[in-house]
């Protein structure tokens, strides 16, 4: 399939940049240039807002009912599109075409899910004191948002921002990555052809920084989401603080895997390899601080090293293939440099470790046991195919490490125990915790971190009360 250009999406029309330019979108697994996507300009960035401040006014009137309508339209049409898109979207960002469709696919779901919540933002009738007013609690859409979304997962990350404003009634600028923009571009698309109308949801490209300089002061926007790194997620979360902006943010993670002694090795690292090398681990809930009971460490360890040996790595556009190239250059450099970060504090390798080939920016997955504190990749979150193995004696040992850094995105945990489950629900300082399976973030779910990994949710009734207002009415009868 050929790899379309990326336009902007503003007030219902694909159009160049005001001043023409673009910048150039690779593909990971040659490292060759295969389209182009507009970059904007604030005359560009101007008309964005002032088309969402116009697709709000329209779009809050409709009754849920409606907007629900166009919602699951659009959620038919991503699943009628899935095939191309996902052929389109492991072009740009790597992961196997497989795993490409399921994103696809599962953002029809998402939709669908939002499209029916929007249905239950209920208000209340409050009993009064005075017998002669009527006391009410009003549910409001918040106003036009601003979304900033990452290259790891293009359409998920896109979608849940995207289905929880329109569901409450909220117009939409989409800030998407620069590297990965024709898959979003093609979810945008679908609500499109879905009704929404014009102005409704924006599609913006370029400079990050400059963008979320302008569009988070604006006076139009009054809701920033924004899901990327902590450092950045930081910046952006006070900047939004200064103009009194609504913010949702999910940010890194380093998310825990705890192990406990009379776990099912076989079922934790089915599981929790599996959910490790997904999208070469870049992905922010990925499993990465693995913790072992040290009677079964070296079982586990040489369990997991056979499971990533197996792993079929290749263009994910391959048949067969598991694991894809990592996103871009900068990450095979950072893989390289955890790895022998690792190895110089006395870590073994027993799985990957390497570069594999000279074209494309694939990395073996890679497994480090016996991984001492002080190393990197048990401090700073790897995000790459690589997995830290330690050992510890007591569940309490394990679940301190677990919470000793300032990430509390998600956790991983294996064991037979109802004590041990029940002690790692209570203790364990992560915004999601999976037990005895691999991640499960559906949309009914809450979706997000404690701590540095941010706050708010994506998912679940939760992620809807960021983009409303609560107002208190009281109507005395006169």
């Amino acid at each position: 399939m050929t790899y379309p250009n990326t336009q902007l999406f503003i007030a219902g029309q694909w159009r160049d940049a005001a001043d023409g330019r673009s910048l150039p979108v690779f593909n990971p697994a040659t490292g060759q240039e295969i389209g182009r996507v507009a970059h904007a300009s604030k005359a560009d960035l101007d008309l964005a807002l002032a088309a969402a401040q116009q697709g709000f006014a329209t779009w809050r009137k409709l009754p849920a009912f409606e907007r629900s309508k166009i919602m699951r339209r659009a959620a038919g049409l991503m699943r009628e599109r899935a095939g191309e898109i996902a052929a389109v979207l492991t072009q740009e960002q790597g992961k196997p075409l497989a795993e490409a469709r399921i994103e696809a696919m599962s953002a029809a779901d998402i939709i669908e899910w939002f499209a029916e919540e929007g249905f239950r933002v209920y208000g209340r009738v409050v009993p009064s004191r005075n017998l002669a007013a009527r006391q009410l609690v009003l549910k409001d859409p918040v106003g036009p948002v601003a979304a900033f979304t990452p290259w790891n997962f293009p359409i998920n990350q896109a979608v849940r921002k995207l289905s929880a404003a329109l569901t409450t009634g909220c117009s939409i600028i989409v800030k998407a990555p620069e590297e990965t923009p024709a898959g979003p571009a093609a979810l945008i698309q679908a609500f499109a052809d879905a009704g929404v109308p014009p102005g409704v949801i924006g599609l913006v490209y370029g400079n990050p920084a400059e963008i979320s300089g302008y569009l988070i002061p604006h006076p139009v926007i009054r809701k920033i989401t924004f899901t990327g790194s902590t450092p950045v997620g930081k910046q952006l979360a006070a900047l939004a603080g200064q103009h009194m902006k609504r913010a949702t943010m999910e940010l890194g993670g380093h998310a825990p895997v705890i192990v406990a002694e009379d776990a099912d090795i076989e079922l934790a690292v089915k599981a929790a390899g599996g959910a490790k090398f997904r999208n070469a681990g870049q992905v922010c809930i990925s499993p990465t601080r693995f913790l072992v009971h040290e009677s079964i460490r070296d079982d586990f360890a040489a369990a997991l090293a056979r499971h990533a040996q197996g792993l079929k790595v290749g263009d994910g556009l391959g048949e067969g293939v598991q694991m894809g190239p990592l996103a871009n250059p900068r990450r095979v450099t950072a893989m390289a440099e955890f790895t022998q970060d690792a190895l110089q504090r006395g870590a073994k390798l027993v799985a990957g470790g390497e570069r594999i080939g000279e074209v494309g920016n694939f990395w073996a997955p890679t497994v480090l046991t016996d991984v001492p504190l002080d190393a990197k990749v048990f401090n700073d979150e790897p995000f790459g195919p690589m997995a830290a193995i330690r050992s510890f004696n007591r569940l309490d040992e394990a679940i301190a490490e677990a919470n000793r850094l300032p990430y509390g995105l998600a956790g991983y945990a294996f064991t037979r125990s109802l004590k041990n489950a029940h002690a790692l629900s209570q203790d364990l300082e992560v915004g999601m915790l999976w037990v005895n399976q691999p991640a499960a973030p559906w949309p009914e779910m809450p979706f997000g971190g404690l701590k540095d990994s941010g706050y708010g949710s994506e998912g679940g009734p939760e992620a809807l009360e960021a983009y409303l207002n609560t107002r208190s009415v009281s109507i005395l009868n006169v």
